[in-house]
């Protein structure tokens, strides 16, 4: 998937549209966290300090589609954005396709950067329409993707804007470069032992990551609501806990398939257990095996964290995508901490440790691991698709190294 990076682009005098993620949480107009911004810089100030012109270009939230709406404005990124680089944004217009916005870029001069307003103000965006697409590519003389969060996705910014640039250059960004080494080359031929670590709600959304995965780990490790699923098919008693009923012979089959190939997947053997859905009301107990009836499991018990902490310090590569419990709570978080923290251990001795972002992620840095990590994505979708082992038509578009 080795793909030409935007280094290797001669930039110089020209307009480059750089696909980026800033679809950063907003509340009363005003960004609550502005790491996806922070993450575009070193591909924005490469092309800007090379005298390139940088034309940058995202969605925000989820818009009608039916034109421009204030509330998902890309306006205050704009702002955040020339804050951060210390120098003035453009930011033209309402709509990212009018004459305005095409006056703006062509009046830009070498290491200026313009902010395009949000591309899902047009339902084509979504579409992948080739006709609105071609407005914007003809705005650049080369592409570059760094939207590494919308790479599985076939949006009009993805893949017909490169699609409509022939003969121009189209790379990735330092962003999208970084996840693809760890996500599909670290990941394709991992130093061992490797342990994959899955959580989360909902085991159909993780059973393509774990089928394509068993071909490659030595140990899967689950827990979450998901590993009810799993616990129910070895005939455990659940209590009230999260299962999903139509997927439980699917989990014995893989349980199944596991005991006869090389890989070992682990299933929590406690449960911290509360008679409520809820942070500060309900009977909290630890059950070992069998949850008694009225209790739902919200967090690994205290053995089955011992137990996952060991195998994470004894791997050499490991994944992680989704939490083990619901950790925004305090008395069910330990579970996922002590995965964070075992994680930590494991870098500072060598091993290779990837977070598949969205609430990992999250986690991650709530528990001040992120920055003591390999990697953390920037993509929730987009990292467990490429567990999935899907390939993105969006990176295939771009030029070979």
């Amino acid at each position: 998937m080795a793909k030409k990076s935007v280094a290797s682009v001669e930039v110089s005098g020209k307009r480059v549209l750089i696909r980026v993620d800033f679809n950063v949480p907003l509340k009363d107009g005003a960004i609550t966290d502005d790491r996806r911004i922070r993450a575009a810089l070193p591909t924005i100030k490469n092309v800007i300090e090379r005298g390139g012109r940088a034309v940058c270009m995202s969605h925000l939230g989820r818009p009608e589609g039916a034109g421009y709406e204030a509330a998902l404005s890309l306006k205050p990124v704009a702002e955040r954005l020339g804050e951060l680089l210390n120098k003035p944004i453009a930011f033209p217009s309402n709509d990212c396709t009018d004459d305005a916005a095409a006056a703006a870029v062509n009046a830009m001069g070498d290491g200026d950067v313009l902010v395009l307003e949000n591309l899902r103000f047009h339902k084509a965006e979504k579409k992948g329409d080739p006709e609105f697409a071609g407005k914007i590519a003809k705005l650049g003389g080369a592409y570059v993707n760094d939207a590494f969060g919308t790479c599985h996705r076939e949006d009009a910014s993805m893949l017909a804007v490169p699609n409509g640039m022939s003969g121009k250059p189209k790379a990735v960004g330092f962003l999208v470069e970084k996840e693809i080494k760890y996500l599909d080359e670290k990941l394709s031929e991992p130093a061992r032992p490797f342990v994959v670590i899955l959580g989360g709600a909902k085991v159909s959304d993780k059973l393509p990551a774990i089928t394509n995965l068993m071909k490659t780990a030595d140990h899967i490790l689950i827990g979450g609501a998901m590993a009810y699923t799993f616990v129910k098919a070895l005939g455990h008693n659940i209590g009230d806990s999260r299962v999903e009923e139509d997927q439980v012979a699917a989990a014995k089959k893989m349980i199944d398939h596991a005991a006869n190939h090389h890989v070992e997947v682990h299933l929590p053997t406690d449960h911290i257990c509360s008679t409520h859905f809820d942070e500060k009301i309900g009977d909290i107990e630890v059950f070992v095996d069998h949850i008694k009836d009225g209790y739902m499991g919200l967090d690994i018990g205290p053995k089955t964290q011992a137990h996952y902490a060991s195998v994470i310090r004894e791997a050499k590569t490991i994944v992680w995508n989704g939490p083990m419990g619901v950790f925004e709570w305090s008395p069910f978080r330990v579970g996922t901490k002590m995965i964070a923290n075992a994680m930590v251990e494991a870098t500072g001795e060598g091993a290779v440790t990837i977070v598949g972002g969205g609430d990992s992620a999250a986690a991650a840095e709530r528990f001040g691991a992120a920055e003591k990590l390999s990697h953390v994505s920037t993509g929730g979708g987009a990292s467990l698709a490429m567990l999935e082992g899907k390939t993105f038509a969006a990176v295939d578009a771009l030029d070979d190294a």
